[in-house]
């Protein structure tokens, strides 16, 4: 950060609040905050005295000061704040690129007091007469002076303490001017970097989600500490400026004898601080007729609007939106929906409202370049976040502990939008697959939590950065899932609607759902077993989920907390004692779909008792957040339906069943050999669900086995059933001449591929291989499908050498889609030559070679190689704290990367191995950076598994394999 940087005064008088029309607005405002706000009066202190709670604090134990927590206390309300920010695009003589700006903050007192706390994080803050802030009065008379004011670090928070107190319901404005570095950490206002032309080029872009906008200025950056926001850029000639609202006309101003461009914005809606966003760049745009009642825009590179790789995003944004009024049946809130792609972001995208910023790959598509899959990728992205501009930013979380109103609801609907634009990809089914079955995984651990936490228990940021995770994501979507499953789509969408339109721009807590919900069902007439609070707290305030085990001879049903590793000590208490209101479906041979609510451990429903040689399959297309065991006589009769007749058992369920049996068997609750025969079926199935399905599955098995004398009886019996598969694919596609028609056909003609070619069934290398040759041969002509590339790149480099990395190294190096070069930076990874491996990672930490954003990714992607993991492994640790010193936490995720290179260990020496330098480096990072115990339970569940396993697979593998 630059020091002793004096804000000048030009920019201190541009845009200045007018005094009577801050009244104006504030008028119409002075109540909006004060029952929000009073909510959470049991949690903060107000200046009277310390809090008798315990918040969390970073002060040592004892009396504390309202500036020791972590939440802003209840005496003040923002109401509006004007801000001017100039980023500089070029360093200066310190080699730094910085920021300069100013911001005013009306707001309102609420209670009493004479002590202003107001976030600021990272800024380098001017002093007045020494002083970091001014203050004024809005009524004429003077405002309170400042008796002292300080930074306090930990919390981060500016203090202003006054000689007199701030008297209720009068507004006040605070004045700060301030430098920031124009850091490239990926938060608050950072600068991204990029190469065009050989040319570096720079954007200025914001991440202020969730407490980030501190860094941009200083703020009340709570999300209930909702504001109306007059914002001003001053960037370079050549350059534009966006932010949330729609611009007024740009001005030519002269800024130390250079010219520059003034932007300013009209104010935006009143909103929360982190859905704040601005960006300077010189990107192009497409978009729809300025005159159309929402004006929708597309940005991106020159070069990417040029090759038209926007059009797809335009095309649906506008279908998208459309769907989501009519669901919520309320209108758009906004006149403008800009979306804009940066060739680096932190996420896929971030619901800004009215400017959304997405990651390329999450915003762009080609269609001679990109895949199906990555076109699915841009339509559930756009979806997830236009979702947003209602649930999430017209209606808020009252605090981050309910992040998954937000997050879990969007995850959820996502797929409903996306299935509105693209209505033959039947988008819906694949949210089972995507969301639910990946973090039931997660979910069926000891170290699982919540989705919904108390508020004293997130408080401070590294908390709150812990609630991103997919339990908040995934599992809210799957329970949201659930939930409109048993009162129907119909009656959801229209208890949303009374939400949306009793709370809109203000905030809420899942009580306030669940009651419109309640009224929706209410009104409908639909008889639930309690009320839809009641039966939601079992999912949302407790960890994990049920196995419901159906024995059909006695009609038996019952539940219990289900862990993969039945070992595991669970050490946090629930309130309802892992026992949850289980809406069980089923259907029998013929039959049709029947419900019962499963409400205690235990019951009998003589429904479920099965005669002759009928079957049953609980939890149709796996609307329930569960997993399900039967009796062996069902697991049996399941099994021989399978093989005899698989399309009698929908779709879904084919993949239920698999992945149910194989959890099961993780959780010693079922035979490991059971779950391999539920796979048997495979080689007469070619849907794409329950292959893919298998192949998750049994990708635990290579795990733990692709370095022992297990793998060759694997790779053999993987080829025995994914042979008819290839062929099959083979002949629907002409001889691979074609593309399959279907959405989700797309998607499994990569699986049989790639599943063909690493079990070595005879022409799939031959194939891959030929086709890579044929582009080397030609660079400027790639004619590989596709949908294809990523697997086709990975096995020709797998089975070639250097001139093949080389060649693959040269062509992410030189592509200017973001999608190909994630392509090849994974197929990179594939190489099985140890010193093409180790020359990676060596790239990794020259940022010239490998971007800081995808450091992560390329570790991970170098560890899920049997050959580079150990490699891998032995690098980091060798190069640890150059990595720590030089990416520090923003660039990079210390917890993913040592989480992808343990994935395998399965030994007491790797354990042992992760022991040591868990020690070595909360030694010295401490906790905060890694957590370490998720990791050690999975090896120890991993070594055990082994034991357990190896015997019985490598008999039945051998049995199934003989003779091939």
């Amino acid at each position: 950060m630059g020091r002793g940087f004096y804000i000048s005064k030009t920019v201190a008088v541009t845009c200045l609040v007018a005094t009577a029309g801050v009244l104006a607005t504030i008028i119409g405002l002075t109540v909006l905050y004060a029952q929000e706000r009073s909510k959470n009066a049991e949690l903060l202190p107000t200046t009277a005295g310390p809090s008798t709670t315990s918040a969390a604090s970073t002060a040592p134990s004892g009396p504390k000061e309202p500036w020791d927590y972590y939440r802003l206390p209840e005496t003040l309300s923002p109401v509006l704040y004007n801000i001017t920010l100039w980023p500089r695009l070029t360093p200066n003589a310190d080699d730094l690129y910085i920021f300069t700006g100013h911001s005013r903050v009306v707001f309102r007192c609420v209670i009493e007091t004479d002590l202003i706390l107001i976030h600021a994080n990272q800024l380098n803050l001017t002093k007045f007469d020494g002083f970091y802030a001014k203050l004024n009065s809005l009524y004429g008379e003077a405002a309170p002076t400042l008796k002292k004011t300080w930074l306090e670090v930990p919390t981060q928070y500016l203090v202003v303490q006054l000689n007199d107190p701030l008297q209720p319901g009068r507004f006040y404005e605070l004045y700060t001017e301030f430098v920031g570095e124009l850091s490239d950490d990926f938060g608050g206002f950072y600068r991204m970097e990029y190469f065009e032309d050989n040319v570096k080029k720079i954007v200025a872009s914001t991440q202020m989600q969730p407490t980030d906008a501190r860094k941009a200025f200083p703020c009340f950056d709570e999300p209930a500490m909702k504001a109306i926001f007059h914002v001003t850029l001053i960037h370079p000639q050549g350059t534009v400026a966006l932010s949330n609202a729609i611009n007024y006309d740009p001005v030519n101003i002269t800024m130390n004898g250079e010219s520059f461009i003034q932007t300013s914005f009209e104010p935006t809606e009143i909103m929360s601080t982190y859905l704040l966003a601005f960006i300077v760049c010189d990107f192009a745009y497409i978009g729809t007729n300025p005159d159309a009642a929402v004006l929708i825009r597309i940005w991106a590179r020159r070069k990417a609007i040029e090759e038209g790789q926007g059009n797809y995003a335009l095309e649906k944004t506008g279908l998208i939106l459309a769907f989501f009024e009519n669901y919520y049946n309320t209108s758009y809130p906004l006149k403008k929906s800009d979306q804009i792609a940066l060739p680096a972001f932190g996420a896929g995208g971030m619901e800004n409202w009215g400017l959304i910023i997405y990651g390329e790959t999450a915003l762009l598509y080609n269609p001679g370049v990109s895949s199906n899959g990555e076109k699915e990728w841009v339509a559930t992205v756009i979806s997830h976040e236009l979702a947003h501009m209602w649930f999430g930013n017209l209606v808020t979380m009252r605090w981050w502990n309910d992040l998954w109103l937000n997050e879990g609801f969007a995850t959820y609907v996502s797929y409903l939008g996306a299935d509105y634009a693209e209505p033959d990809w039947n988008v819906k089914d694949l949210i089972v697959l995507n969301e639910i079955v990946s973090v039931m995984s997660v979910d069926a651990t000891a170290y699982s939590h919540p989705i919904s936490s108390k508020e004293e228990e997130i408080l401070s940021p590294d908390q709150i950065n812990e609630v991103f995770d997919s339990i908040t994501y995934s599992k809210g979507a799957a329970v949201l899932r659930m939930l409109s499953d048993f009162i129907t789509e119909t009656v959801f969408s229209k208890g949303l609607h009374t939400y949306l339109e009793e709370f809109a721009y203000n905030t809420t807590g899942n009580k306030d759902l669940w009651k419109h919900l309640q009224m929706a069902v209410d009104k409908a007439g639909i008889a639930l077993p309690h009320s839809v609070e009641v039966i939601m707290n079992r999912w949302i305030l407790q960890m994990g989920f049920p196995v419901v085990t159906i024995n059909t001879q006695t009609g038996k049903i019952t539940q219990e907390h289900f862990l993969l590793d039945p070992e595991s000590v669970v050490d946090t208490p629930s309130q309802f004692n892992y026992e949850w209101f289980v809406p069980v479906t089923w259907i029998k041979t013929g039959g049709s779909e029947q419900q019962y609510w499963l409400l205690n451990k235990e019951a009998t429903n003589a429904e479920l008792v099965l005669g002759g040689s009928d079957w049953l399959v609980a939890n149709v297309n796996m609307t329930g957040f569960y997993r399900v065991n039967y009796d062996e006589t069902n697991w049996e009769r399941l099994i021989a339906k399978l093989i005899s007749n698989h399309q009698e058992i929908p779709v879904i369920n084919r993949a239920q069943i698999i992945d149910d049996a194989f959890n099961l068997a993780k959780a010693k609750i079922v035979e490991t050999t059971l779950a391999l025969r539920m796979t048997t079926f495979l080689n007469k199935e070619v849907e794409y669900m329950p292959w893919e399905t298998a192949k998750r599955n049994l990708n635990y098995f290579f795990l733990m086995f692709d370095r022992s004398e297990l793998y060759g009886p694997m790779q053999a019996y993987i080829k025995k059933q994914v042979t008819p598969l290839f062929h099959y694919f083979q002949n629907l596609t002409v001889n691979w001449t074609k593309m399959p028609a279907k959405h989700t056909d797309q998607y499994n003609q990569i699986n049989a591929i790639s599943m063909a070619c690493s079990s070595g069934v005879e022409s799939c290398r031959e194939l891959t291989s030929g086709w890579f040759k044929e582009w080397m041969n030609n660079p400027a002509v790639n004619n590989i499908n596709a949908n294809l590339k990523s697997t086709v790149y990975c096995n020709a480099i797998a089975a070639g050498g250097k001139a093949e990395w080389d060649f693959a190294w040269e062509m992410h190096r030189n592509t200017t889609i973001a999608s190909e070069a994630e392509k090849l930076m994974l197929a990179l990874s594939c190489t099985k030559e140890p010193w093409l491996l180790n020359r990676y990672l060596q790239y990794c930490l020259d940022p010239e070679k490998i971007r800081k954003q995808d450091v992560s990714y390329t570790f991970i992607y170098i560890a899920r190689n049997p050959i580079g993991q150990p490699l891998a492994w032995d690098f980091i640790r060798a190069n640890w704290d150059y990595i720590i010193n030089e990416y520090g936490r923003g660039s990079i995720s210390l917890a993913s990367i040592i989480n992808g290179l343990t994935e395998r260990f399965s030994t007491e020496y790797e354990y042992k191995q992760l022991e040591q330098f868990k020690e070595e480096v909360q030694a010295k990072l401490g906790s905060a950076d890694v957590t370490f115990d998720p990791m050690l339970e999975r090896t120890k569940a991993n070594i055990n598994w082994v034991a357990l396993n190896k015997k019985p697979l490598s008999d039945w593998l051998i049995s199934q394999t003989s003779g091939i």
